[in-house]
């Protein structure tokens, strides 16, 4: 093969301001006007897929269609960086603030609502298990535009990468250390995942039923988003909190600008009013 055949086409501007438009258009995210060489080198792969000679031709394809191609371009796009108890601070102030108030005779339920391949949803099922044990009925929901993370988190297998803040008591009653042709990974207990579930959720769009939550976790993804699209999706949110219900984002995100009927009740902690 030539190097001329290997020569990956270049992105012209008509075509990325289309698949920009596109991205946000289906998951409200903005890429803004220097992210040319990463769309490039994320979509390249579909471009010889389809066996096309330009990024004008792939986003006619991607406009035009309505399968498998969008969502294809979506989890390609969409950004999946996360790793067991991220943002430790959360999971102490979940335990002090809602655990130890919440009324036993009611389900707690959680939604970790830009979940990627589980890391979090799991951190948190282990946090619950060991606060309620025996006496107490909790369930978490899971939910990520990326279908492809969703998958992972369904399985619930992971690499022994980046667990060093998994708490070492948890590491060993929660995780299955692998074997065999599993040697390197490990695997979430069954019992948390028997009440952890997943489903692929586009935020920016209307919500299915999915009933209320004591507290949702919507952290690191808003800085995706711009100022209406970001504000659209919390107040959508909010109507999935029980009132009092907490509302944790990211570390490096903030809701100052907006007028929500919530107050800040910590470092990125949110209590419904």
């Amino acid at each position: 093969m030539s190097a001329l055949q290997l020569k990956q086409p270049e992105l012209s501007a008509q075509a990325y301001k289309k698949i920009r438009e596109f991205i946000y258009k289906e998951a409200g995210i903005d890429l803004g006007v220097s992210k040319q060489m990463l769309v490039s080198s994320r979509l390249n792969k579909r471009l010889r897929y389809h066996e096309l000679d330009s990024f004008d031709q792939y986003a006619n394809l991607l406009i035009n269609n309505n399968g498998i191609e969008r969502q294809m371009a979506i989890d390609l796009l969409t950004t999946n960086e996360t790793y067991f108890f991220r943002e430790s601070e959360h999971f102490t102030t979940l335990k002090k603030v809602v655990l130890e108030h919440h009324p036993n005779e009611r389900v707690f339920r959680l939604w970790s609502a830009a979940s990627s391949s589980g890391e979090e949803a799991y951190s948190i099922a282990m946090v619950l298990d060991d606060f309620f044990g025996d006496r107490g009925r909790w369930e978490i929901f899971g939910s990520d535009i990326n279908s492809v993370v969703i998958e992972k988190a369904k399985k619930a297998l992971y690499q022994c990468l980046r667990i060093d803040a998994i708490p070492p008591d948890f590491l060993k009653k929660y995780c299955l250390k692998g074997a065999g042709e599993y040697e390197g990974f490990l695997l979430i207990d069954k019992k948390l995942q028997n009440k952890t579930s997943f489903s692929e959720i586009n935020l920016t769009k209307p919500l299915p039923e999915v009933g209320l939550f004591d507290v949702i976790f919507l952290r690191n993804i808003l800085i995706y988003f711009d100022t209406i699209t970001k504000e659209k999706i919390i107040r959508s949110l909010i109507s999935k909190l029980r009132p009092k219900g907490l509302l944790f984002i990211g570390h490096s995100e903030s809701l100052k600008s907006m007028d929500l009927p919530l107050d800040l009740i910590g470092p990125t902690t949110y209590q419904k009013k």
